[in-house]
């Protein structure tokens, strides 16, 4: 997780939304920063080869294409040390 998360912030996050048949946006409170951003699209695509990560610290949301797996991409975002909504 990135040193410039303020925890003070965090509030309960959304359930993962499908947009289409092969994106998952996941909803990331901890992701604070454009460093929390590169780390995040860094894991997805490094652990998902084939998708396209965009991490949004304004939004606190990480779209992802080329999958529709949003269990896949949860670990992928914990794997960098950042927390996604649940159910992924």
């Amino acid at each position: 997780m990135c040193c410039c998360t303020n925890n003070a912030t965090a509030r309960p996050s959304s359930t993962s939304r499908p947009v289409d048949a092969a994106t998952v946006v996941l909803r990331v409170d901890d992701m604070t920063c454009g460093h929390c951003a590169g780390a995040i699209q860094a894991a997805v695509e490094g652990d998902l080869p084939g998708t396209q990560a965009a991490a949004d610290p304004a939004t606190k949301t990480v779209t992802v294409r080329g999958t529709a797996d949003a269990a896949a991409v949860g670990r992928a975002v914990k794997s960098a040390g950042y927390t996604p909504s649940s159910g992924a």
